[in-house]
C-alpha cells in the first residue's frame, strides 16, 4: 500500500439516523423554483411523502416577517412564513445546504445559512431539519455524493439512492428542457408577428411588444410577490419572457461577456439571458426583494452596461402597495409604445 493511501482518512459511512422520516415537507421558496423538480423527485424515489407548502399570500409573508430581524430581504421572510405554515404538517422539513465554494457560481449566503437559521429560529418548537450540503453546484459529483450522502441517513440502500438521483436529475432537466422550449416557442411566434406587422402595407397592424422579466425564480414565479407585475404587463397586451426560463448553460457561458468576476451563478444566468435577449425584446424589467445583496450591485451594473434596450427597475418589499408599481409598469408601458412609433427617433 502506498504512503499516501495510508495517510488517506476512511470516509465514514453515513448512518441511518433519519429512517424515521416518513413525510417531508419543503417550504415553496428560495431555492425550491430553482431545484424543486430534483427535491421532490427524488424524496419520493426514497419512498417519502412531500409536503410542499401553499402557494405564497400575505399571511405566510406577515408570519416570516414577525419571525425575521428587519435586515433580511423579503424572499427570506417569506421563507420562514413557508417553514411555519408546514410545522405540524411533516415529520421533517428539508432545507438543504447551497454553500458557494465556487467564485463563479456561488449562491447569496443565506442559502448556505438557510439550515442553521431554521433549526435556530424555530428551535421552541420542535421542527427537525433534513438537509444536506452542496458545496459546489458546478461539480456534480459533489451534488450528486451530498444528496446520496443524505438518502443513506434516511436508510436507502445505495442502489435505491442512485436511482432516485438519476430520476430526480432528469426530473429537473426535463423541466429545465420545457422551458427553454416554450421560450424558443414564443420567440418564435413574437418574430413572425412582427413580420406581418413590417409588411402590413395599411400600416395598421400592430408590433407585439415584448418584455424581458428579470428576477430571481423565487420572485418572478411567485404569484403574491410578483404576481402584480406580471398580471399588468399582460393585462396591457405585453408578452412577458422570463429571463430564468433561458437555457441555463447558454446563459450562464453568455454572462461572461459582462464580467468575469461576478460570483453568483442565479445572477450569472439572468445577466446571460439579457445579453441572448436583448435584441429580441422591447424592455426589460429588473425586480429585486429590498435588500437583496447581490441584486444591489448587479442590477445598477446592469442598468449602466446595457444600452439600446429601456429598463425599468422595481424594488418591491413588505409594505410595498401595488398601485405605485402599477402606475409605473403602465407608464414603462406607454413610453416603449410611444418609442416603438417613432417618438423618439430625432432627425
Amino acid at each position: 500500500m502506498k504512503a499516501s493511501e495510508k495517510e488517506r482518512p476512511l470516509a465514514l459511512k453515513p448512518q441511518p439516523d433519519l429512517a424515521d422520516i416518513h413525510i417531508v415537507g419543503i417550504p415553496r421558496g428560495f431555492l425550491y423554483h430553482r431545484y424543486g423538480p430534483l427535491w421532490e423527485t427524488f424524496l419520493r424515489e426514497l419512498g417519502r411523502e412531500v409536503i410542499v407548502s401553499d402557494e405564497t399570500d400575505r399571511a405566510i409573508v406577515e408570519t416570516g416577517t414577525v419571525l425575521s430581524v428587519d435586515e433580511c430581504c423579503l424572499a427570506s421572510k417569506a421563507y420562514m412564513g413557508h417553514v411555519d405554515s408546514l410545522i405540524g404538517r411533516c415529520d421533517a422539513v428539508f432545507v438543504p445546504c447551497y454553500a458557494s465554494c465556487d467564485p463563479r457560481a456561488g449562491f447569496c449566503t443565506k442559502f448556505q445559512a438557510a439550515p442553521d437559521l431554521v433549526a435556530n429560529t424555530f428551535r421552541d418548537r420542535g421542527v427537525r431539519v433534513l438537509s444536506c450540503l452542496v458545496e459546489n453546484v458546478s461539480k456534480p459529483k459533489e451534488v450528486r455524493r451530498a444528496f446520496t450522502e443524505m438518502a443513506a441517513r434516511l436508510g436507502a440502500s445505495p442502489a435505491l439512492a442512485k436511482r432516485a438521483w438519476k430520476a430526480g436529475v432528469r426530473a429537473l432537466e426535463d423541466a429545465r428542457r420545457a422551458q427553454a422550449a416554450a421560450q424558443e416557442e414564443t420567440l418564435r411566434l413574437l418574430a413572425e408577428y412582427r413580420a406581418v406587422a413590417a409588411s402590413d402595407p395599411t400600416g395598421t397592424q400592430e408590433r407585439p411588444l415584448a418584455i424581458l422579466l428579470v428576477a430571481h425564480p423565487y420572485l418572478a414565479h411567485d404569484e403574491y410577490l410578483c404576481g402584480t407585475i406580471v398580471e399588468s404587463l399582460e393585462a396591457m397586451g405585453v408578452t412577458v419572457l422570463f429571463a430564468d426560463e433561458t437555457n441555463h448553460a447558454r446563459a450562464y457561458k453568455a454572462s461572461f461577456e459582462f464580467t468575469d468576476t461576478l460570483p453568483w451563478v442565479v445572477n450569472r444566468e439572468l445577466i446571460g439571458s439579457i445579453l441572448l435577449l436583448q435584441d429580441k425584446v422591447d424592455g426589460i424589467v429588473l425586480v429585486s426583494a429590498f435588500p437583496c445583496g447581490p441584486d444591489s450591485m448587479t442590477d445598477d451594473a446592469i442598468m449602466r452596461y446595457i444600452q439600446g434596450t429601456p429598463i425599468l427597475n422595481l424594488m418591491i418589499d413588505a409594505q410595498s402597495g401595488t398601485a405605485g408599481v402599477e402606475t409605473r409598469i403602465e407608464s414603462f408601458v406607454d413610453i416603449l409604445r410611444y418609442h416603438q412609433k417613432g417618438g423618439y427617433v430625432h432627425g
